[in-house]
C-alpha cells in the first residue's frame, strides 16, 4: 500500500465532499493507493485553516500555486469556481500532477479545450467529476441498454431540474451573474452528461432558453439578472435517436430533479434522483394483462453498491458517490491511464452547451461538429 499526498482547492460544498471522500475511500474499497489529507486551498488564511481543521488535512494555505507546487501534494483535485479551473489544471499538469476538476470542466469551450490540451502533453491522469452518473441505479441502466435489454432505443427524455431560485424575491448573488453561472453553465452539463452516457455523442440540436427571473433585489436595490433560469433542447444523437433535455434552477417543488426516461422497442427505463435507490424497469414480455413497470431497488448485485452495504434496498447516498469518483481517480493514477469521464468528455459537454447557446440566439438548429 502507497500512501499519495491529496491537495483540494476549495473547502466549501464540494470541498467538504471530496475531503470526506478521500478519508473513507480506502476504508470502503481498500484501494491501492492511500490517501493523506496533506494540504488545502481557500480565499483567505483564517478560511483555509478553519477547513484545514475541520476536514484533517496537514495543512492550509490562501494561495492554491503554493498547492500546486508542493513536492507533498501528488495528486490536485480542483473544488474551486470554474473561473479558476483552467489556471490551476494547467499549473498542475505543468508539474505533471494528475487532476481531478469538478464539473463543468472549463467556464467557457476554449477553457475546456485549453485544459485538454494540457493534460494531453503532460500525459497526465485527468477526471472530471459528473457525480451522479456514478449511482448504482444509473451505472445498471447503463448496462442494461449496452446489453439490448429494452431493445432498440428509440427515444431520450433527461431532465435536470431544481427550485433553489424559483422564489422572484430571493436576492441576487453570483449565481444570477455570468453565463457560467446560469442554468447551462450550472445544471444543464450534468444531465448533458448522463444522455452522452447512456445514448452516446449528440449530433445536432435546437435550443431555447430564457431568464424568467429579469431583477432580482439586492442591498442597492433591483440588480439585473445575467445568465439564464431554464432552457431545454431538442436533439438529434449520432445514433439516429430523438431525444429531449430540459434544465431549470425555477421549477417549484423540484429540489434534485435529474430524472431520464429511455424507451426502447422491447422496454423501458425511468430514473428519478430524488428516489435514486430505485430504477424501474418496464420488458415488453409476457402476457399483456401482467405487463407494467417495476420498482428494482438497488443492492449488492448492481455496480458499486455492496462495497457500502450488503442489504438490498438499504440504499446508498450523495456523500457515495463521491467516493465511488475518489476511487476512479486513485485506480487512474495506479494504472496510470485516465478514468471515465476524462477532461475530454467534460470538454464534449462544454461544446455541447456552447451550441445550444448559438441554436438559442440564432433561432436554428446547429450542428455539434460545427461548433
Amino acid at each position: 500500500m502507497t500512501e499519495i499526498g491529496i491537495g483540494i482547492i476549495g473547502g466549501g460544498y464540494m470541498g467538504k465532499a471530496h475531503a470526506v471522500a478521500y478519508a473513507a475511500v480506502r476504508a470502503v474499497f481498500n484501494t491501492e493507493l492511500r490517501p493523506r489529507l496533506e494540504m488545502v486551498a481557500a480565499s483567505s488564511p483564517d478560511t483555509a485553516e478553519r477547513y484545514r481543521a475541520a476536514y484533517g488535512f496537514s495543512r492550509a494555505t490562501a494561495n492554491w500555486q503554493e498547492l500546486v507546487d508542493d513536492p507533498m501534494v501528488q495528486a490536485v483535485v480542483i473544488a474551486a469556481p470554474q473561473s479558476q479551473h483552467r489556471a490551476i489544471a494547467e499549473a498542475a499538469f505543468a508539474r505533471g500532477k494528475p487532476v481531478f476538476c469538478e464539473k463543468p470542466l472549463g467556464a467557457s469551450l476554449a477553457d475546456s479545450q485549453a485544459m485538454v490540451e494540457a493534460a494531453d502533453k503532460a500525459g497526465a491522469v485527468n477526471l472530471v467529476g459528473f457525480n451522479y452518473i456514478r449511482t448504482p441505479a444509473t451505472q445498471f441502466a447503463r448496462q442494461l441498454i449496452e446489453d439490448g435489454a429494452i431493445g432498440r432505443v428509440t427515444w431520450f427524455r433527461g431532465e435536470h431540474t431544481e427550485d433553489f431560485l424559483a422564489d422572484p424575491l430571493a436576492p441576487a448573488t453570483w449565481r444570477t451573474e455570468g453565463v457560467s453561472n446560469g442554468t447551462m453553465g450550472d445544471l444543464a452539463p450534468h444531465m448533458i452528461n448522463c444522455a452522452l452516457t447512456l445514448l452516446g455523442p449528440i449530433a445536432s440540436l435546437s435550443a431555447e432558453i430564457e431568464t424568467v427571473h429579469k431583477e432580482r433585489p439586492s442591498p442597492e436595490g433591483m440588480r439585473a439578472v445575467t445568465n439564464d433560469d431554464q432552457a431545454h433542447l431538442m436533439c438529434r444523437f449520432e445514433s439516429g435517436v430523438m431525444g429531449h433535455l430540459f434544465f431549470s434552477r425555477v421549477a417549484t417543488g423540484r429540489k434534485m430533479g435529474y430524472a431520464y426516461e429511455v424507451h426502447g422497442t422491447k422496454g423501458a427505463i425511468r430514473f428519478d434522483q430524488e428516489d435514486q435507490n430505485a430504477l424501474w424497469l418496464y420488458l415488453a414480455e409476457g402476457p399483456a394483462a401482467q405487463r407494467g413497470f417495476r420498482k428494482i431497488l438497488t443492492g449488492p448485485e448492481h455496480p458499486d453498491y455492496q462495497p457500502f452495504c450488503q442489504g438490498p434496498g438499504h440504499g446508498t447516498g450523495y456523500q457515495d458517490q463521491i467516493i465511488i469518483e475518489a476511487r476512479d481517480f486513485l485506480e487512474a493514477i495506479a494504472t496510470g491511464k485516465s478514468a471515465w469521464p476524462s477532461f475530454k468528455d467534460g470538454m464534449i459537454v462544454n461544446q455541447i452547451v456552447a451550441a445550444a447557446l448559438h441554436s438559442a440566439a440564432e433561432k436554428r438548429w446547429v450542428a455539434i461538429s460545427s461548433i
